[in-house]
Protein backbone atom coordinates (compact mmCIF):
# COMPACT_ATOMS: atom_id res chain seq x y z
CA UNK A 1 0.00 0.00 0.00
CA UNK A 2 1.91 3.56 -1.32
CA UNK A 3 1.69 6.21 1.33
CA UNK A 4 -1.26 7.85 -0.19
CA UNK A 5 -3.42 5.00 0.58
CA UNK A 6 -2.26 4.68 4.21
CA UNK A 7 -2.78 8.66 5.06
CA UNK A 8 -6.71 7.98 3.13
CA UNK A 9 -7.54 5.28 5.61
CA UNK A 10 -5.93 6.59 8.41
CA UNK A 11 -8.39 9.64 7.50
CA UNK A 12 -11.19 7.08 6.80
CA UNK A 13 -10.90 5.65 10.03
CA UNK A 14 -10.49 8.35 12.21
CA UNK A 15 -13.95 10.03 10.81
CA UNK A 16 -15.32 6.62 11.77
CA UNK A 17 -14.89 6.79 15.39
CA UNK A 18 -17.30 7.49 17.48
CA UNK A 19 -15.80 10.17 18.92
CA UNK A 20 -15.06 11.79 15.50
CA UNK A 21 -16.53 15.31 16.38
CA UNK A 22 -18.64 15.45 12.65
CA UNK A 23 -19.06 11.68 11.85
CA UNK A 24 -18.16 10.39 8.84
CA UNK A 25 -20.13 12.56 7.08
CA UNK A 26 -16.77 14.73 6.50
CA UNK A 27 -14.96 11.89 4.77
CA UNK A 28 -17.87 11.36 1.94
CA UNK A 29 -18.59 15.14 1.58
CA UNK A 30 -15.17 17.01 1.66
CA UNK A 31 -12.02 14.86 2.10
CA UNK A 32 -12.98 12.98 -1.07
CA UNK A 33 -14.00 16.04 -2.98
CA UNK A 34 -11.55 17.70 -1.88
CA UNK A 35 -8.53 15.36 -3.07
CA UNK A 36 -10.44 14.81 -6.49
CA UNK A 37 -10.26 18.65 -6.73
CA UNK A 38 -6.19 18.53 -5.98
CA UNK A 39 -5.75 15.85 -8.60
CA UNK A 40 -7.50 17.30 -11.47
CA UNK A 41 -5.69 21.16 -10.25
CA UNK A 42 -2.24 19.08 -10.24
CA UNK A 43 -3.10 17.47 -13.33
CA UNK A 44 -3.19 20.60 -15.13
CA UNK A 45 -0.99 22.84 -13.11
CA UNK A 46 2.10 20.47 -12.35
CA UNK A 47 3.34 20.24 -8.42
CA UNK A 48 4.40 17.24 -6.95
CA UNK A 49 1.48 15.11 -6.66
CA UNK A 50 1.99 13.04 -4.11
CA UNK A 51 2.68 15.63 -1.72
CA UNK A 52 -0.73 17.22 -2.76
CA UNK A 53 -2.50 13.89 -2.35
CA UNK A 54 -1.43 13.16 0.70
CA UNK A 55 -1.83 17.02 2.43
CA UNK A 56 -5.55 17.21 0.83
CA UNK A 57 -6.31 13.81 2.89
CA UNK A 58 -5.15 14.90 5.99
CA UNK A 59 -5.31 18.59 5.90
CA UNK A 60 -8.76 18.96 8.06
CA UNK A 61 -8.02 15.94 10.52
CA UNK A 62 -7.22 18.20 13.35
CA UNK A 63 -11.27 18.98 12.90
CA UNK A 64 -12.40 15.17 12.99
CA UNK A 65 -9.98 14.73 16.04
CA UNK A 66 -10.18 17.77 18.12
CA UNK A 67 -12.44 20.45 16.86
CA UNK A 68 -12.78 23.59 14.34
CA UNK A 69 -10.76 26.00 16.15
CA UNK A 70 -7.12 26.28 14.91
CA UNK A 71 -7.86 22.69 12.83
CA UNK A 72 -4.53 24.02 10.80
CA UNK A 73 -2.17 23.54 13.22
CA UNK A 74 -3.58 20.59 15.20
CA UNK A 75 -3.89 18.82 11.41
CA UNK A 76 -0.46 19.71 10.69
CA UNK A 77 0.75 17.94 14.37
CA UNK A 78 -1.74 15.28 13.74
CA UNK A 79 -0.18 14.68 10.14
CA UNK A 80 4.00 15.29 11.07
CA UNK A 81 3.49 12.39 13.97
CA UNK A 82 1.65 9.95 11.28
CA UNK A 83 3.83 10.39 8.68
CA UNK A 84 6.73 10.34 10.70
CA UNK A 85 5.57 7.06 12.05
CA UNK A 86 5.01 5.50 8.45
CA UNK A 87 8.48 6.39 7.60
CA UNK A 88 7.95 9.24 5.24
CA UNK A 89 10.86 11.24 4.14
CA UNK A 90 11.30 14.23 6.48
CA UNK A 91 11.57 16.29 3.52
CA UNK A 92 8.66 15.67 1.80
CA UNK A 93 6.87 15.48 5.32
CA UNK A 94 7.85 19.34 5.76
CA UNK A 95 6.36 19.97 2.47
CA UNK A 96 2.67 18.36 3.82
CA UNK A 97 2.95 20.03 6.83
CA UNK A 98 3.13 23.87 4.90
CA UNK A 99 0.43 22.66 2.71
CA UNK A 100 -1.74 21.89 5.73
CA UNK A 101 -0.54 25.13 8.00
CA UNK A 102 -1.54 27.64 4.87
CA UNK A 103 -4.52 25.85 3.65
CA UNK A 104 -7.08 28.12 5.49
CA UNK A 105 -7.87 31.31 3.50
CA UNK A 106 -9.72 32.63 6.21
CA UNK A 107 -5.99 32.73 7.82
CA UNK A 108 -4.79 35.03 5.42
CA UNK A 109 -1.14 32.75 4.85
CA UNK A 110 1.33 33.24 2.28
CA UNK A 111 1.37 30.28 -0.34
CA UNK A 112 5.12 29.74 -1.00
CA UNK A 113 4.58 26.55 -3.51
CA UNK A 114 2.39 25.39 -6.22
CA UNK A 115 1.45 22.26 -3.68
CA UNK A 116 0.33 25.05 -0.94
CA UNK A 117 -1.92 26.53 -3.64
CA UNK A 118 -3.74 23.36 -4.81
CA UNK A 119 -4.41 21.91 -1.87
CA UNK A 120 -5.78 25.34 -0.32
CA UNK A 121 -7.68 26.07 -3.66
CA UNK A 122 -8.80 22.26 -3.95
CA UNK A 123 -10.78 22.80 -0.46
CA UNK A 124 -12.01 25.86 -1.53
CA UNK A 125 -13.81 24.46 -4.89
CA UNK A 126 -14.91 21.00 -2.52
CA UNK A 127 -16.99 23.84 -0.81
CA UNK A 128 -19.14 24.17 -3.92
CA UNK A 129 -19.99 20.44 -4.42
CA UNK A 130 -20.96 20.14 -0.87
CA UNK A 131 -23.46 23.38 -0.06
CA UNK A 132 -25.35 21.28 1.93
CA UNK A 133 -22.77 20.42 4.62
CA UNK A 134 -22.54 24.81 4.62
CA UNK A 135 -25.95 25.06 5.25
CA UNK A 136 -25.73 22.28 7.71
CA UNK A 137 -23.17 24.03 10.06
CA UNK A 138 -25.73 27.29 10.20
CA UNK A 139 -28.25 25.19 11.57
CA UNK A 140 -26.98 22.83 13.60
CA UNK A 141 -23.61 24.71 14.95
CA UNK A 142 -24.20 28.06 14.22
CA UNK A 143 -28.12 28.24 15.16
CA UNK A 144 -29.02 30.27 12.44
CA UNK A 145 -32.30 31.09 11.07
CA UNK A 146 -33.45 30.00 7.21
CA UNK A 147 -32.72 33.91 6.24
CA UNK A 148 -29.45 34.08 8.05
CA UNK A 149 -28.31 30.98 7.04
CA UNK A 150 -29.07 31.78 3.08
CA UNK A 151 -26.99 34.85 3.76
CA UNK A 152 -24.34 33.38 5.44
CA UNK A 153 -23.88 30.40 2.99
CA UNK A 154 -23.81 32.71 0.07
CA UNK A 155 -21.58 35.26 1.49
CA UNK A 156 -18.94 32.32 2.28
CA UNK A 157 -18.98 30.75 -0.82
CA UNK A 158 -18.75 34.85 -2.74
CA UNK A 159 -15.88 35.37 -0.12
CA UNK A 160 -14.40 31.49 -1.50
CA UNK A 161 -14.51 32.05 -4.86
CA UNK A 162 -12.95 35.67 -4.14
CA UNK A 163 -10.14 34.07 -2.79
CA UNK A 164 -9.31 31.50 -5.54
CA UNK A 165 -6.26 32.31 -7.28
CA UNK A 166 -5.51 30.16 -9.96
CA UNK A 167 -7.43 31.15 -13.33
CA UNK A 168 -8.21 27.48 -13.90
CA UNK A 169 -10.15 26.82 -10.29
CA UNK A 170 -11.85 30.13 -11.41
CA UNK A 171 -13.16 28.32 -14.54
CA UNK A 172 -13.58 25.37 -12.81
CA UNK A 173 -16.21 26.41 -10.33
CA UNK A 174 -17.43 29.63 -12.56
CA UNK A 175 -21.10 27.45 -12.98
CA UNK A 176 -21.89 26.42 -9.96
CA UNK A 177 -20.86 29.75 -8.74
CA UNK A 178 -23.08 31.17 -10.63
CA UNK A 179 -26.03 29.02 -9.89
CA UNK A 180 -25.38 29.43 -6.03
CA UNK A 181 -25.91 33.22 -6.72
CA UNK A 182 -29.15 33.11 -9.10
CA UNK A 183 -30.61 30.28 -5.79
CA UNK A 184 -29.32 31.78 -2.53
CA UNK A 185 -29.54 36.29 -3.89
CA UNK A 186 -33.33 38.20 -2.97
Amino acid sequence: MNIIEKVKNFVEQECRKPESKYGFEPFEFHFVPVVKYAERLCDELGGDKETILVAAWIHDIGSIIYGREDHHITSAKVAVEKLNGLGYPPEKTALVEKCILNHRGSQGKERGTLEEQIVAEADVLANFDEISGIFKAAFVYEGLTQAQARESVLQKLTNKFNQLHFEKSKEIIRPKFEAVKILLEK
